[in-house]
C-alpha cells in the first residue's frame, strides 16, 4: 500500500485516526456502562459515607461520625470482621489444596478422564441460593443426609447451622462444593508444566514426592497464586450463604461482613453508615491483596526466570 493511500482522509481525518475512533466507539457501551453502574455508584457512596442518609429523607452531612461509630461504638462491626476472617482463614487454604488435589487426579490419563473432570466442575455452576438450600437439607439436624449417616454408626451429629459452634464450620464444609472452578484453573496449570522437567528431575533420582515439591509446585505458584488472590477476595464477600442459611446467627456466630453491611442498608435504612461499611470492606480487600502481591517475588516463579 503506497504512502499516499496510507494517509488518505475520510471525512477530514486520516485512516490511523479513524481507526482509533471506531475503537473507541466500539468500547463506548462498556465505558458508559463502567461510569454509570460502577464508577458512579463508588463516588455516591463515598459521600453518602459521610452522611447520614435514611433512603427516605434527604441526606445529612455528619463528617467522620459514621467511621468513628465504626471502631469505638459497634460491636457487630468487630464480630462481623471476626467471622469473616476466621472463615477466610480456614475456608481459601482448605479450599487450595483440595482443589489443587483433585486437580492432580483429574489429570491423569485414564478412560473416561473427560466426563470426571465435567463431574467435578459442573457443581461450582450451581447458583449460591440453589446450593444453599441443597446444604441446609443436607445440614438439617432431624432428617439430613449427613447426620442420618453418622447415625448409621452409632454417632449423633450436631445441630449445624442452629449451633454457634458448628454453624461456621458448616459454611466452610458447604464453600469446598464450589472448589470446581479453582480446579480448571489446577487443572490447566499442571497440563501446562513441561515434561522435560519431570524427566530431568527423574534423571536426578527425584521420587514422586520429590517431583511434587521441587517441580510441580513451584511450576505452580503462579496459579496458586491466582486461585489465592481470588478466593480471598471471594471469602472476604460472603454473603448468600449465610444470609439464606443462618441470617447471621445464631447469636451472630455467622455474622459476616457483608450480611452485617446489607443489614445496615436494608433493614435499618442507615445507608450512609453501611456506606462507611462498604469502603473499610474496600481498603480491607485491597490492603491484603497488596499484602499477596507484594510477597509474590519471594514465593512465586516463572518458568525462565531466575530466583534472584
Amino acid at each position: 500500500m503506497s504512502m499516499v493511500a496510507q494517509t488518505r482522509t475520510y471525512r477530514g481525518m486520516t485512516a490511523t485516526t479513524r481507526e482509533k475512533v471506531d475503537g473507541y466507539l466500539f468500547i463506548l457501551p462498556w465505558i458508559l456502562g463502567f461510569l454509570i453502574f460502577t464508577i458512579g455508584p463508588m463516588i455516591a457512596s463515598l459521600y453518602f459515607s459521610f452522611t447520614d442518609y435514611s433512603l427516605l429523607e434527604a441526606s445529612k452531612w455528619v463528617g467522620l461520625d459514621n467511621y468513628t461509630k465504626l471502631f469505638t461504638n459497634d460491636p457487630k462491626f468487630g464480630i462481623s470482621l471476626s467471622v469473616t476472617f476466621r472463615y477466610a482463614l480456614v475456608s481459601v487454604p482448605l479450599g487450595l489444596v483440595l482443589a489443587l488435589l483433585v486437580a492432580m487426579l483429574l489429570n491423569q490419563k485414564v478412560p473416561g478422564i473427560r466426563f470426571y473432570r465435567t463431574a467435578f466442575y459442573l457443581p461450582s455452576l450451581l447458583g449460591g441460593v440453589a446450593l444453599t438450600l441443597i446444604w441446609m437439607w443436607i445440614f438439617s439436624p432431624a432428617y439430613g443426609l449427613l447426620n442420618s449417616f453418622l447415625r448409621l454408626f452409632g454417632v449423633e451429629g450436631p445441630l449445624w447451622f442452629q449451633s454457634q459452634v458448628w454453624a461456621l464450620p458448616g459454611l466452610i464444609i458447604m464453600s469446598l462444593w464450589g472448589v470446581g472452578a479453582r480446579m480448571i484453573i489446577f487443572l490447566a496449570g499442571l497440563q501446562n508444566i513441561p515434561d522435560h522437567l519431570y524427566e530431568a528431575a527423574e534423571m536426578d533420582g527425584a521420587g514422586t514426592t520429590r517431583r511434587f515439591w521441587h517441580v510441580t509446585i513451584p511450576m505452580l505458584t503462579p496459579t496458586i497464586f491466582f486461585n489465592l488472590i481470588m478466593g480471598v477476595i471471594g471469602s472476604l464477600q460472603t454473603f448468600a450463604q449465610a444470609f439464606i442459611a443462618t441470617s447471621g446467627g445464631p447469636n451472630n456466630a455467622t455474622l459476616f461482613y457483608a450480611l452485617y453491611l446489607y443489614q445496615n442498608a436494608f433493614q435499618y435504612f442507615e445507608m450512609g453508615y453501611a456506606s462507611a461499611l462498604a469502603w473499610i470492606l474496600f481498603a480491607v480487600i485491597l490492603v491484603l491483596t497488596l499484602v499477596v502481591i507484594r510477597s509474590s517475588p519471594m514465593w512465586v516463579f516463572y518458568e525462565g526466570t531466575l530466583r534472584k
